[in-house]
């Protein structure tokens, strides 16, 4: 599953149309899904359950980890 379990973070669809395109009106260019960059992190001792998750980058610059309650 590529979600976030802190912030939610999951799939978005980008793309449209560039700047060339939007010119020309020629050859639209299609969607794509992106997803969130997970990266493991290790919880805190004393936490009941999984020692590490997968959260993203935003949350681990932020140190967010290291106050996260699993439910």
């Amino acid at each position: 599953m590529k979600l976030c379990p802190i912030c939610q973070k999951g799939s978005t669809v980008v793309g449209g149309y560039s700047n060339r395109i939007r010119a020309t009106k020629f050859n639209p260019t299609g969607k794509n899904r992106k997803q969130p960059n997970l990266q493991w992190a290790t919880l805190p001792v004393g936490t009941v359950g999984a020692k590490r998750i997968k959260i993203c980058t935003n949350c681990l610059k932020k140190n967010r980890q290291l106050t996260y309650r699993p439910a």
